[in-house]
């Protein structure tokens, strides 16, 4: 059949065809048309982006390929880390049955690039006809929410400190790229768009970004100003804004808590947008990103209903998307919510499911926030806090930014007597997401240091706030309680407790020590004391 029959024939019968190209080297075969790498006729299970990197070597075989390459194809020349292009090469050596020693297939030259050094030949070139196929499983990659940070503007005479406008969108890039679940477009690319007026059509089309964070700089007397705003490219509908006063002087001392400002605003603005948007969509037509986002509203309710629909929707996501590391930490987070608030229906593995949820979500990328922060937590459903310290820690180490992470490390040193920064970090925490889902839990650790440090009045004003907070579960109330019975308010202290009574009939001192297993004997005397006094 002749080039041009093949054509009339598909389009006429629904069929298709490809061109398929076909490596062979050792005992394996790399199909480019099926996307699959066989070896001795058999399918070996390799991630999208190994199979890209083993191409991509396979097609300059006869050349060195700059790490810079490397990563402007792989990764579309986002910013990544040392570790992330050395796991992927290690990935595609084990896919290869290769290693670091031998390096048989894939040579690494320090510092330089990467070769693929064993013989191969292009071994034929063949059409492929066959009837439509179902999509195939999307990478986690096709629906990520994508952002450029612009040059701020400069406005009045700012001298010295007009490196300032510069140097934030800067220290802002770094900072996101960090955050995981963000694409951000590298420096290079975002600063083209340098100017008084923002196309931010012009900024969507050429970028490719949904999102776009730009600023001004403005400098009168001895004053500066930093504003920012974050604005939808394809509506132009600006989402949020702030303005951030201050010295001269003092601009360089604050750059940090006006980047953990931005940042704390982005969080919470960029998700709770998505989750708009993907409301609008049959549940058929969802991405993987889609369903995550819409999971996230339901698990921040905090209530038995909600939850199972969280993980309905992160179950989803990691059906259109297995290799969605986010996807995975957020249905740990689910299982470990019906473990810790033990929900009437949840299942009795839940603290099983959500370790293997989280485990699956380091494994897939140990360098996002999130994924250490799931696993951290795990532990606190496994009757050891102390173990997952570690794992919190490195979240807020892989992002100093993470106001949860550093919410949840705190809690673990206050329940378990450890080390830390005590009311200083939560003041951190909130200060960085004052409008944090875990707003409450954030406060209920602030009323357990207050109470460890004998002020039973502040302990109680806080109680009372996290009880009061959006999301606040029936073991807040019951912190309430048992902070106010100690501040001496009977009244107060009542009155939660029949909201605990109404809202958990159940629940008893065995599991509020369950959820808060205090290593300090004074504290957990206290709380006990407290409680049984109201009747639990």
């Amino acid at each position: 059949m002749l080039e041009g029959d093949l054509e009339k024939f598909c389009r006429n019968s629904g069929f298709r065809y490809k061109t398929a190209m076909i490596y062979a080297f050792d005992d394996f075969e790399l199909d480019t048309a099926r996307m699959e790498l066989r070896r001795a006729g058999g399918v070996v299970a390799v991630e999208p982006q190994v199979f890209a990197l083993i191409l991509l070597l396979l097609e300059n075989r006869d050349r060195l390929v700059p790490k810079d390459e490397v990563i402007e194809k792989i990764w579309d020349g986002r910013i990544i880390s040392d570790a992330a292009l050395s796991s992927r090469v290690k990935s595609a050596r084990q896919a290869l049955g290769d290693d670091g020693k031998s390096q048989k297939f894939i040579r690494t030259l320090h510092g330089q690039g990467f070769r693929f050094v064993a013989q191969a030949q292009l071994r034929n070139e063949r059409i492929v006809i066959h009837e439509p196929e179902k999509p195939p499983v999307a990478s986690a990659e096709a629906g990520r929410p994508s952002i450029a940070v612009l040059p701020f503007r400069l406005i009045g005479a700012a001298g010295p400190h007009a490196i300032v406008a510069d140097a934030l969108p800067i220290d802002l890039i770094t900072a996101l790229s960090r955050l995981r679940w963000l694409f951000v477009i590298a420096r290079a690319s975002s600063f083209r768009f340098r100017g008084n007026d923002v196309d931010l059509d012009n900024v969507r089309k050429s970028l490719g970004v949904r999102y776009c964070l730009s600023g001004s700089v403005e400098v009168v007397g001895d004053r500066i100003t930093v504003a920012a705003e974050l604005a939808d490219t394809a509506s132009g509908a600006a989402l949020w804004g702030e303005r951030f006063p201050a010295r001269v002087d003092d601009v360089h001392e604050i750059r940090d808590r006006i980047i953990s400002s931005i940042i704390g605003a982005l969080e919470l603005h960029i998700p709770a947008h998505e989750a708009m948007a993907a409301r609008l969509k049959p549940l058929d037509q969802l991405d993987a990103w889609s369903a995550y986002h819409l999971g996230l509203q339901h698990f921040n309710r905090f209530n038995q209903r909600d939850n199972a629909a969280a993980a309905g929707m992160f179950e989803l996501a990691i059906e259109r998307a297995p290799d969605f590391a986010r996807a995975h930490a957020a249905l740990s987070s689910a299982h470990f919510q019906n473990a810790f608030l033990k929900y009437s229906n949840a299942p009795t593995d839940a603290p099983r499911a959500a370790r293997a949820a989280a485990e699956r979500s380091v494994e897939l990328d140990p360098l996002d926030p999130f994924a250490n922060f799931a696993l951290g937590r795990v532990h606190w459903v496994e009757d050891n806090v102390v173990g997952g310290h570690a794992w919190l820690d490195r979240s807020v180490s892989l992002c100093p930014n993470y106001a949860q992470g550093i919410y949840a490390r705190g809690w673990t040193e206050s329940i378990a007597g450890l080390e830390g920064d005590g009311l200083d970090g939560m003041d951190h925490a909130l200060a960085l997401s004052p409008l944090d889902p875990f707003r409450y839990a954030m406060l209920g650790v602030k009323s357990f240091i207050y109470i460890q440090n004998d002020d039973f009045a502040s302990g109680a004003s806080f109680a009372d706030e996290a009880a009061r907070s959006p999301g606040a579960h029936v073991l807040i109330a019951a912190i309430a309680a048992a902070a106010q019975k100690l501040n001496g308010d009977e009244d107060k202290a009542l009155r939660w407790a029949q909201l605990i009574r109404e809202r958990r009939p159940d629940l008893s001192r065995a599991d509020f020590f369950r959820a808060f297993p205090f290593s300090d004997p004074i504290a957990r005397d206290r709380l006990d004391t407290a409680l049984s006094s109201l009747g639990f």
